[in-house]
């Protein structure tokens, strides 16, 4: 069994590929494990399931290792990673001197002036070690004060937009978090066309009517401009509350291969969409594997039982 082990501060994080999972891996060879979509307008064929870097938060190096090699056992091609995330642009970096051509990246800005925006994207390249990053996103953009700065004269979105003309990036994005993040980036594709957007989505957030309606609408936005859309927080449980937190995620995770597989299936049995992998690399490979072996959605029973086993509740306040 392929077993990696490091301590961060929330513990021990497990990185482990069955033997007999490893087998199925290398007997299938150059055959594709998971599934490819196009990535909106860039053209690129990324696997459905999107690396996220933020599970390198509190990571080590030896993490970041095991990681890549549970990536590049999956055929996982595509990095999504931030400034914000710790350590984790230095750990990808040494991957981008061997495997550059195996993988689209992306970073992020949380910067929302011009100056600070352009200094930080220098930075992400040093830090990734590469010439160019193929996808810049303006991270975060969720509060209406924050969105006029970036967006007005001065903004980050003109440094994204000159480093895209200067070669150093290749397209723009747009991310967020909360439950009013598909209204603002409507606002957003309205303001820029944007190449890719990024927002939770999950099925107890499917329930919420409001929010289900304008993550739909964005979904159609972007379907007609053929801009890519990322999601986050597929396999989250809901807020730690008392319990006591044992995984680098925020919120608590699904953590049953049974359960994952549920929830994995249900985002990739929805069109159009990609998977953002969940911000603990112990529960890495339980994600591509449930990815590696989608062939449908669950139907409404079984996801209502999942809510129910799990006790399943919503993040950012949104009520099921």
């Amino acid at each position: 069994m392929l077993l990696g082990i490091s301590r961060h501060p929330l513990g021990f994080c497990i990185l482990r590929i069955p033997e007999k999972d490893k087998r199925e891996i290398e007997q299938k060879g150059e055959r594709e494990l998971i599934e490819k979509r196009r990535f909106g307008r860039t053209g690129h064929m990324s696997t459905v399931t999107i690396f996220g870097g933020a599970s390198l938060m509190r990571g080590t190096e030896r993490d970041a290792d095991r990681a890549l090699e549970v990536l590049l056992k999956y055929g996982v091609n595509h990095i999504d990673t931030a400034p914000l995330y710790g350590d984790a642009e230095l750990f990808i970096g040494p991957w981008m001197d061997k495997h550059r051509k195996n993988f689209f990246l992306a970073t992020k800005t949380a910067k929302r002036t011009y100056q600070e925006a352009r200094e930080e994207i220098h930075r992400s390249l040093d830090r990734l070690r590469v010439q160019h990053i193929d996808l810049i996103q303006l991270h975060g953009l969720a509060h209406p004060d924050e969105w006029d700065k970036a967006m007005g004269p001065g903004g980050v979105l003109e440094a994204a937009i000159e480093a895209r003309e200067q070669g150093l990036v290749r397209f723009i994005g747009v991310t967020g978090h909360g439950w009013t993040i598909a209204a603002m980036h409507k606002r957003s594709l309205k303001r820029f066309d944007f190449d890719a957007v990024l927002m939770p989505y999950n099925y107890v957030m499917h329930l919420n009517e409001r929010y289900r309606n304008e993550f739909e609408e964005v979904l159609r936005i972007c379907q007609e401009h053929n801009v890519a859309v990322q999601t986050i927080k597929s396999i989250a449980r809901g807020p730690w509350g008392i319990t006591p937190p044992n995984r680098n995620t925020w919120y608590q995770p699904l953590e049953e291969q049974e359960d994952i597989d549920k929830a994995v299936h249900w985002l990739l049995g929805q069109p159009n969409l990609f998977l953002n992998t969940v911000g603990d690399v112990g529960l890495l490979p339980k994600v591509l594997d449930a990815a590696s072996r989608f062939q449908r959605g669950p139907t409404e029973e079984e996801m209502g039982d999942l809510v129910r086993r799990n006790k399943m509740s919503s993040l950012f306040g949104i009520n099921m």
